[in-house]
């Protein structure tokens, strides 16, 4: 049974998932069929948002799971971390978020890790600069990329999305962004690849005030998790996230 967890972009880097069903576990024994997964999901995000200095906000529920996997949605949908920003921007569109989504959302990079898969193009690839728009304005940080990520193997050696402040969540990303510091070729094309000063004028604004950036992220939050949910009687609760109930009938 193909899932989300196996398309390119979450393969060997998605994690936590044995937290979401400990957190099912206890549900399901406390209420069960009662609570989706993906509410769960939309409340672990706000909340490991707040715990890492982040906003907070209100979530919406009753939220109910899909009968099916969605692999080749995540294929088509998740962006790719060399995508250029007319593709970002495209992409977002598909899913009814503007270019102020695009960038407050981007903003999350200000946590998490990325493999040595996703942003070895970034350091490697002469051509980076007439592919994607933009030159490499830190070479200290190139190399220090370099030192962690070979030109071969090491897929999954992992690099802080952030190497400021990793672990907190703040407005340091787009810091990084006007110093060439982003880590993923889709980072930093928000910045260098805007000619416009669209995006640009998001990225400096949220630089200078990370409040202003709370707001905005907090927003395009609301606003992402009211992207195709399913409530009433479509879908279901899923007992186990893992699967949906028609595969798990008679099985644990």
């Amino acid at each position: 049974m193909l899932s989300e967890k196996q398309a390119g972009p979450n393969l060997n880097s998605l994690r936590g998932f044995e937290v979401i069903d400990e957190i099912k576990y206890v549900l399901e024994d406390a209420c069960p069929a009662t609570v989706s997964c993906a509410d769960i999901l939309a409340l672990a995000a706000r909340d490991a948002v707040v715990l890492r200095g982040g906003p907070g906000w209100g979530v919406d529920l009753g939220r109910r799971d899909s009968l099916t996997a969605s692999f080749n949605g995540a294929n088509q949908f998740i962006p790719a971390p060399n995508s250029t920003l007319d593709t970002l921007i495209a992409n977002f569109q598909q899913q009814g978020l503007d270019i102020g989504d695009l960038v407050a959302l981007s903003g999350s990079h200000t946590l998490g890790k990325a493999r040595c898969l996703s942003f070895r193009q970034r350091i490697y690839d002469n051509n980076v600069e007439e592919k994607f728009g933009y030159h490499e304005r830190d070479e200290h940080y190139i190399k220090s990329l370099r030192s962690l990520c070979p030109q071969s193997g090491g897929n999954n050696v992992l690099a802080p999305l952030d190497l400021v402040t990793p672990a907190r969540f703040d407005n340091h990303y787009f810091i990084n962004l006007i110093e060439g510091r982003g880590l993923l070729i889709s980072d930093n094309v928000l910045f260098d690849q805007d000619l416009h000063w669209e995006i640009r004028k998001h990225v400096f604004a949220y630089a200078a005030n990370q409040d202003y950036f709370f707001e905005s992220f907090v927003n395009s939050m609301i606003k992402m998790g009211n992207i195709n949910v399913l409530t009433g009687v479509n879908g279901e609760i899923r007992r186990n996230c893992r699967y949906a109930n028609s595969y798990t009938n008679g099985k644990k």
